[in-house]
């Protein structure tokens, strides 16, 4: 294609196409300095004149030589659009001949399962490799040693990367990235010399990595990882310096790979030193906070041997402890003196708390939705008032729990023109307050399941919340409508109203023959105690019909009690809850005490109180222990002795006591052998979780449990329709086995294989449970 100035109007239409690359070559030159009257450019397929003459050293009038011609030149090959170049005068019009490279028409990456697609794609484009750029063969050549580097740092030292490079019509290429991955090196020895104080086998402790073992399989220990070893010799410094030796050093570190490049060896060389104690603890600066309030916060002790996690842990309290008080911009600095001779280190933590700062503004960003109010109600850091970075934590917290937010940051940037003024602002990204769901699943307690619900969690932006459910199974049909303000007053009380009517057929649940209706309405209130803790009242009105067939204990309640109630119940309860989340928690704690009543004048008299607990307990980043109890006792009073028995608690199940079959466990009438529950419940569980070993995002919707489940339930009273009556703790029953848990898109995924330790005669054991829907 011919192109020149006086043209360019025309071939400006063109598209534009960028790349990258500098390429330089040996320049010729003019035999004679020329006036240039026009620019002509030769062979543009893609490339637009006018990105040509963007990068010209040269215009029209411009006088051109040797020295401009070479300029010419080295400016187009660095634009990397072009094989080649060439600079010709044809009488006075400047003459420039190109070869355009080809354009990547195509990338395909094939063989790749370490290195997600996406993300490989994404970076090639950062370097220059993308469909539509220029290609550059040195830019291919690059990669292929990167990815090579890449794998070598995950130990497939066995990779093999080829790429071929297609041309097509159109001056285009096709790019196939083919990668062969083998297999992972595993660890066969790891070796530790130049250790005298600790043994081999001690030191190794402290590394993740290890040869094969019976748990490899899930922990991967065994396969060699460059970043895991960096992060297995951190642990190591770690151990040392957490005892005082703080002259140690890793001399090197050798890998080495066996010929068929299956097998790693890693040998570490260490010089230990020798331990050092505290011989004393100093505070230098100016911490403006008494210093009786700063040294009961650092962990060393003098005479102890030193150790920088202790240290570490000191400088961060006082630093949490100096942010609290409205010190925002305090620096903690260790300084240890060490003595040689004696072997004793003097440490000195300088502190320089600067100057007191108040919080001048709180700004809210990015909640387009919801109302600021909403927002700064959950604030616990006020206007005006000092700076608290407890204070600032804490509402971060509250305003993460509210669910109304994928993410939330908080800064605090100094006042430009003002050393003691900070404004906090809170930025945060909505998701969907809104919610509309329909789902079918599965439970073996209930069937099939049907379900629909309308949620609005965050009702046009107040905060409010309203919600429509049905739920319906063979075992049961539900239908609710709920409403909650969390503010109904500015103190954070709450108020909730509830409508429902539920039809239980507990032939269909647990084999027994009887039905009721229930329809319910009520009110509840909520008052905040801690940040952590709430106590809440509840008043319900209930209306029960009841209908019994052959079950002789459900016609003799019929005959003591008649068929349909009219119930007032109040409700207190007391509930406590620092889990970091409500799904798959690591740590933390939920403990709910409850108690609720149905009122003097109501028809059926009776009352149930209980208590649950969990408790969550991080053993490592990946392991979780998990504990549970959850008891409850319900008697009649007034007219009726006793707790009416389709109030009763039920166990066994896959939410109770894995291992026999659902409402199973406890006493049974007589004659039909139907389970009827207990007015007393006792159920508990151990648990080892832990994230299954898939990788990626998904690790984070699947989880692997241990078990230990306990529990029952009794009848405390006299009855000669039920059998067994009285309570025994004798009568416990016990399983342990495994779990699997799914977070699908579409619910949840409970599996169970559970083994009954001490099955009676007469128990109904269900070894492998599952369930699939809303229910789990």
């Amino acid at each position: 294609m011919r192109v020149t100035i006086r043209n360019l109007a025309s071939g400006a239409q063109r598209a534009l196409l960028l790349a990258v690359l500098l390429v330089f070559v040996q320049l010729p030159a003019f035999a004679q300095v020329f006036q240039v009257s026009d620019i002509r450019v030769e062979g543009l397929q893609r490339i637009a004149p006018g990105t040509v003459f963007n990068y010209l050293p040269v215009q029209i009038g411009d006088t051109v030589g040797e020295d401009v011609t070479g300029g010419i030149i080295r400016s187009l090959y660095r634009t990397g659009f072009f094989d080649d170049v060439r600079v010709e005068r044809d009488g006075s019009v400047l003459v420039i001949w190109v070869r355009e490279r080809p354009a990547i028409a195509e990338i395909k990456i094939t063989g790749n399962k370490d290195i997600d697609t996406e993300a490989l794609t994404a970076a090639l484009a950062d370097i220059g490799l993308k469909e539509g750029r220029v290609f550059n063969r040195s830019v291919l050549d690059r990669i292929e040693q990167e990815l090579e580097r890449q794998y070598f740092a995950r130990g497939k030292y066995g990779v093999l990367i080829q790429s071929t490079v297609s041309p097509l019509e159109r001056n285009r290429v096709a790019v196939n990235i083919e990668i062969t991955e083998g297999l992972t090196a595993r660890i066969k020895q790891i070796n530790i010399i130049g250790n005298d104080a600790f043994s081999q086998k001690e030191l190794l402790k402290q590394f993740e990595l290890g040869p094969t073992r019976w748990s490899s399989f899930y922990s991967k220990n065994d396969q060699y990882s460059k970043q895991k070893l960096a992060g297995d010799l951190e642990s190591l410094r770690s151990f040392y310096l957490d005892r005082g030796y703080i002259k140690f050093d890793i001399k090197s570190t050798q890998v080495s790979i066996s010929a068929d490049k299956k097998e790693i060896y890693v040998t570490v060389s260490i010089e230990e030193g020798e331990p050092f104690r505290v011989s004393d603890i100093k505070l230098a600066g100016d911490p403006s906070v008494p210093a009786e309030k700063l040294f009961p916060l650092i962990q060393l002790r003098r005479g102890e041997y030193f150790s920088r996690k202790a240290t570490t842990e000191s400088a961060e309290r006082i630093s949490s402890l100096l942010g609290d008080e409205g010190y925002a911009f305090a620096n903690v600095n260790t300084v240890p003196e060490i003595d040689e001779a004696a072997k004793e280190v003097t440490v000195t933590f300088f502190v320089d708390a600067g100057k007191r700062v108040y919080v001048r503004r709180v700004n809210m960003k990015g909640n387009t939705r919801t109302r600021d109010e909403v927002l700064r109600r959950e604030m616990r850091q006020l206007e005006t008032a000092w700076f608290s970075a407890d204070l600032v934590r804490k509402s971060r917290e509250r305003l993460q729990r509210l669910g109304y937010f994928e993410d939330v940051t908080i800064e605090t940037p100094a006042v430009p023109g003002s050393a003691d003024q900070v404004d906090v602002d809170v930025t945060v990204k909505e998701k969907p307050a809104g919610n509309l769901a329909a789902g079918i699943g599965f439970s073996q307690s209930q069937g099939i399941l049907l379900n629909a619900s309308v949620t609005q969690k965050n009702f046009l932006g107040t905060g409010k919340r309203v919600s429509l459910a049905f739920n319906t199974s063979t075992a049961t049909r539900l239908y609710q409508l709920g409403y909650n303000n969390p503010y109904y007053t500015v103190d954070g009380i709450s108020r909730g109203f509830d409508l429902s009517y539920r039809e239980t057929d507990f032939d269909e649940l647990i084999g027994a023959d009887y039905s009721t209706d229930v329809g319910l309405a009520g009110m509840t209130f909520g008052l905040p105690i801690t940040d952590t803790s709430r106590a809440g009242l509840g008043f319900r009105y209930q209306y029960t019909d009841f209908t019994a067939g052959e079950s002789g204990i459900a016609q003799q309640f019929v005959e003591d009690n008649g068929n349909t109630f009219h119930d007032l119940l109040i409700s207190a309860s007391y509930t406590s809850d620092t889990r970091d989340t409500a799904i798959f928690p690591t740590s933390g704690g939920l403990r709910v005490a409850r108690a609720e009543i149905a009122v003097p004048g109501s028809d059926l008299q009776y009352y149930r109180v209980g208590f649950e607990e969990q408790r969550f307990i991080p053993l490592t980043s990946r392991f979780v222990f998990a504990m549970t109890a959850d008891v409850g006792y319900g008697d009649g009073y007034g007219d009726i002795d006793y707790l009416p028995f389709f109030e009763n608690y039920y166990a066994g199940g896959p939410r109770s006591v894995r291992g026999w079959v659902a409402n199973s466990l406890g006493p049974r009438e007589i004659d039909t052998d139907d389970p009827v529950g207990g007015n007393l419940k006792l159920v508990g569980s151990l648990e080892l979780f832990a994230p299954a070993p898939v990788g990626g995002e998904f690790e984070k919707t699947l989880r692997l449990g241990a078990f230990f489940d306990f529990g029952n339930v009794w009848s405390t009273y006299d009855s000669d329709l039920l059998a067994p009556t009285g309570f025994d703790i004798g009568d416990l029953r016990y399983s342990t086995g495994l779990s699997v848990t799914w977070l699908s898109p579409v619910g949840a995924l409970s599996l169970s294989l559970a083994f009954p330790l001490n099955e009676q005669d007469g128990d109904d054991a269900q070894v492998f449970q599952f369930g699939f829907g809303q229910t789990f």
